[in-house]
């Protein structure tokens, strides 16, 4: 996976999992204060044009708040320029089955039909990069360029978080698929479980 995969992996584990940076908003909130068992595996196809090679996350379980080490890799084959589609999946283990948690207040199974909008959205262009994008030269808009990409072990800072009371204790899977007006470019899933507090 490129530049840009690379980055979505990371800024959809801070979303989903770690921050609340990502501008979502709900009336019912929980407080997490333990992420368990972070995994993650490429789920595309053999020749996907965006793979991911490594991604780390330590310590195992991540207290919230909290710090944790992230380092990641990967490549593609094609520039990713814009609209440039995310499709994610959430779902919850609930007595042995994975229930699809449907989009609500744009958390959940959603649909992003342009990541490029919304990166302007969260880091107006003209802005420097967030830490430690900028610290490395990292990109954090669209276009990005194909080849390889290395985001160094980086120690990071995870505040106390907010995030919809749906999103309770228990196991997770998330999907995201990457893709443009070609097709999919590629497919990661990351898992994990959560433990809260109220």
């Amino acid at each position: 996976m490129t530049r840009t995969f690379v980055f979505l992996a990371l800024f959809a584990a801070n979303c989903f999992i770690l921050e609340t940076s990502c501008s979502f908003q709900s009336r019912n909130i929980i407080r997490f204060t333990r992420v368990f068992g972070f995994s993650w595996e490429n789920c595309g196809k053999q020749g996907d044009a965006a793979q991911m090679k490594t991604l780390k996350v330590s310590p195992d379980p991540i207290a919230i708040p909290g710090h944790l080490t992230a380092e990641a890799s990967g490549t593609t084959s094609v520039e990713l320029t814009s609209p440039l589609s995310v499709n994610v999946t959430l779902k919850r283990e609930v007595a042995g089955l994975w229930v699809k948690i449907p989009c609500i207040e744009e958390i959940g199974s959603c649909h992003y039909p342009n990541i490029c909008d919304l990166l302007d959205q969260l880091i107006p262009p003209g802005q420097d990069c967030p830490e430690p994008l900028h610290t490395y030269g990292l990109p954090c808009h669209c276009p990005f360029k194909a080849g390889d990409y290395a985001f160094p072990s980086s120690d990071i800072t995870i505040p106390e978080i907010e995030l919809p009371s749906f999103l309770t204790n228990g196991n997770y899977k998330v999907q995201g698929v990457l893709g443009n007006s070609d097709g999919e470019l590629g497919c990661l899933d990351i898992s994990f479980s959560l433990h809260s507090q109220n």
